[in-house]
C-alpha cells in the first residue's frame, strides 16, 4: 500500500535517537507537555542537534505522526494479505486494530495529536488528516474488490465505524467496542 508517509529522508543516528524519543514521549505524555530539552535528554543528544536535524519541534511532530502512520499501514497491510479475499478481508481490518490496541493504552496517536495540535497550521495536522484519509480509502477500496455498489458511500460507513471503535475502545473504556463495530461492518457488508 503505497502511501505519502513512505517518503523520508535518511537520518543520522543522533536523529534517529531523537525521532526515537520524541515519539515514545509524545505518545506516551502528550504533544505539548513535552519541550525539546527533554526530549534531546532523552535522546542523549542536545537542543541545538534537535534544531539541526528537524529545524523545529513541530516539523519533529510531523515526522514522528508519518513514521507511525506508515507503522500502521505497513501493519494493517500485512494482515489484510493473510486475509483471503472477500468479506472477511474487509473485516480483518477491526481484527488488525484489536490487536494494534491491545499494546497502545493511550488509544489513537492520530486522534490524541489532534486534539492538540487541530485547528491550527502545525504540520502535524496534514499527517493526522491524510492518515485518516488512507484509512477510508483502504475501506472504500476493499469493498470496491469486492464489486459492492456505492463503494464510496459505504467505504465511508465503515470507515466511521473503525473509528469510532477506536475511539470508544480506549477513551471511553468501552472493551468490547471493535467487537460492536466489526458486527456492524459485518451487517453492512451483508446489504
Amino acid at each position: 500500500m503505497d502511501t505519502d508517509f513512505d517518503v523520508e529522508q535518511p537520518l543520522t543516528p543522533a536523529g534517529e535517537r531523537l525521532v526515537t524519543a520524541a515519539a515514545e514521549l509524545f505518545y506516551r505524555r502528550g504533544i505539548r507537555a513535552v519541550g525539546v530539552d527533554l526530549i534531546a535528554d532523552s535522546a542523549g543528544t542536545t537542543k541545538k542537534t534537535l534544531y539541526d536535524r528537524f529545524g523545529s519541534k513541530d516539523a519533529l511532530v510531523a515526522l514522528y505522526l508519518r513514521r507511525r502512520a506508515r507503522r500502521w499501514q505497513v501493519f494493517v497491510g500485512e494482515y489484510l494479505e493473510r486475509t483471503p479475499p472477500g468479506r472477511g478481508r474487509v473485516l480483518a481490518v477491526f481484527d488488525a486494530l484489536e490487536e494494534r490496541l491491545a499494546d497502545q493504552d493511550r488509544g489513537c496517536a492520530f486522534v490524541n495529536a489532534h486534539a492538540e495540535i487541530g485547528g491550527t497550521d502545525h504540520p502535524g495536522v496534514t499527517v493526522v488528516r491524510a492518515e485518516k484519509a488512507a484509512m477510508r480509502a483502504l475501506f472504500t477500496a476493499q469493498v470496491q474488490a469486492l464489486g459492492l455498489p456505492d463503494a464510496e458511500r459505504l467505504g465511508g460507513q465503515l470507515h466511521v465505524l473503525y473509528e469510532g471503535a477506536n475511539v470508544a475502545v480506549t477513551a471511553g473504556g468501552q472493551a468490547d467496542a471493535i467487537e460492536h463495530a466489526r458486527a456492524a461492518a459485518a451487517r453492512l457488508l451483508e446489504g
